[in-house]
């Protein structure tokens, strides 16, 4: 049965009214693929536009906070949390972002994780595109889920 499809075969938001209120937590990933001297300029904070990793992190939280604005029939949910860390694979050029958001909800907070990182990804590319437009993003995905009436999800 499809959730987002009313009985006349046409888009509407789920009804969550009769669910529960669950803790309910999401994970997810993304990698930025740019080159030495990027990496360099970010561990060193030498970018002009300013702290790379600081400013992509607000801009990554704020992204999960307006996640039921940028995407249709997504549900305005509280956050209680949402933080947002980073590996930095030198010899590689990567960056590795991994985002955690937790609500106390009747529906889940994985589109706020994901977007959570995405906006996080596309920040340090708009950061750092001045010095190289050949920076890629890669393997955005939910890494896991915890709570809620489908149970918890750990990708593998």
């Amino acid at each position: 049965m499809l959730t987002h499809i009313n009985e006349n075969g046409k888009s509407n938001m789920v009804d969550v009214s009769d669910k529960t209120e669950t803790i309910r937590t999401a994970s997810a990933y993304a990698e930025v693929k740019l080159n030495e001297e990027i990496i360099h300029q970010i561990i060193e904070n030498q970018n002009k536009k300013g702290d790379v990793l600081a400013v992509a992190k607000i801009a990554g939280i704020q992204g999960a906070k307006k996640t039921s604005e940028l995407i249709p029939l997504c549900h305005n949910i509280l956050i209680d949390v949402v933080d947002i860390n980073f590996e930095i694979d030198k010899d590689n050029s990567i960056i590795k972002i991994f985002t955690f958001a937790k609500t106390t909800s009747k529906t889940g907070i994985e589109m706020e994780a994901i977007t959570a990182a995405s906006i996080t990804a596309i920040t340090i590319y708009d950061m750092c595109k001045a010095m190289s437009k050949k920076i890629e993003i890669h393997s955005i995905r939910l890494l896991s889920k915890t709570g809620g009436k489908s149970g918890d999800y750990k990708y593998e």
